[in-house]
């Protein structure tokens, strides 16, 4: 019970917020509100298994909103040149591995720190999109909107396989020899090295799947909506970093899992509607978020602390 402590936290918390919409807005628990929070957010989870498994080996990305962005607009264009999903998918996924590489590059391969490396891919990236879109919208061709199906049936999709990927990583983090690699590096790369684990390998191999999850969720994002956005990554860091810590993953790497990002996932997508319901103007989610990854951060430092001799 001690060991999940975070996660009932975070899972007494969600019940707290549920039950507080239950009463200011009854109609949060219609089908179609439920569905759509759970459709918007669906990338955003996809996003934040990625992250949780660099943040376990003890790293961090913050590139990934400019990396979403740029695998967005990416993905639209190739559609609006006429590409089949089939392909743009691929491509997407490919793109945001490359992305992804870089950063494994630079913080395995050369030994840079991640905040560093991937504080200036961010920049970079979004600085070298706004210069190339100006802010321009890419509009979608026909059939691109929910995979070409009813919307019921593509949200019902993005849900699926949000959902899916979920209970592969979390399972395979759990039981596969590779996830028990990701938490040998994050609790000691040194010892992990003794063991026989490569640390710059696992290190590479995190941010590279990371990228690919990024590009498949900027896929699942363009379908939702007839236009790209060169800017919808905007924040995305934030969100998927909080989502993670607060459900359980520590800072400092070795301990977490998915299971409490997705419930810290849903506990901050719960925040805007329960703030929109108590008339607090919408901007004050940014800081609500940078307040519960403060809170986290923190706690997990005391739990550090008290944990040595």
């Amino acid at each position: 019970m001690k060991r999940y402590f975070r996660e009932l936290s975070v899972l007494a918390a969600l019940l707290v917020v549920l039950l507080g919409l239950a009463v200011l807005a009854p109609g949060f628990y219609q089908p179609q509100p439920l569905l759509s929070l759970l459709t918007r957010e669906a990338p955003t989870l996809v996003v934040a298994c990625g992250m949780a498994l660099v943040i376990i080996s003890r790293q961090i990305d913050i590139s990934v909103g400019s990396q979403f962005s740029v695998c967005s607009v990416c993905a639209g264009l190739l559609a609006a040149r006429g590409w089949p999903l089939a392909a743009v998918l691929p491509a997407a996924v490919g793109l945001g591995a490359l992305l992804g590489s870089l950063n494994g590059a630079l913080v395995a391969g050369l030994g840079l720190p991640s905040i560093v490396v991937t504080l200036a891919t961010m920049v970079t990236l979004r600085q070298g999109l706004n210069l190339v879109r100006q802010g321009e919208f890419v509009n979608l061709p026909d059939g691109v909107q929910w995979f070409g199906l009813s919307q019921a049936g593509g949200q019902w999709t993005l849900v699926g396989l949000a959902l899916a990927l979920l209970v592969v990583l979390g399972l395979g983090l759990r039981h596969l020899a590779a996830g028990r690699q990701v938490y040998a590096v994050g609790t000691n790369a040194e010892a992990a090295r003794l063991a026989g684990v490569p640390p710059r390998q696992v290190t590479f191999a995190v941010f590279v799947l990371l990228g690919a999850l990024t590009g498949l969720a900027a896929v699942m994002n363009i379908v939702q909506s007839p236009q790209v956005q060169p800017l919808s990554g905007a924040g995305l860091e934030l969100k998927v970093i909080a989502a993670v810590v607060v459900g359980g993953v520590a800072i400092s790497g070795g301990r977490g899992n998915l299971w409490g990002a997705f419930a810290g996932l849903l506990l901050l997508a719960c925040v805007s509607p329960a703030l929109t319901h108590l008339r607090i103007e919408a901007y004050w989610e940014k800081a609500f978020q940078g307040a519960i990854i403060l809170l986290a951060v923190v706690a997990d430092g005391v739990r550090t602390r008290r944990s040595q001799p």
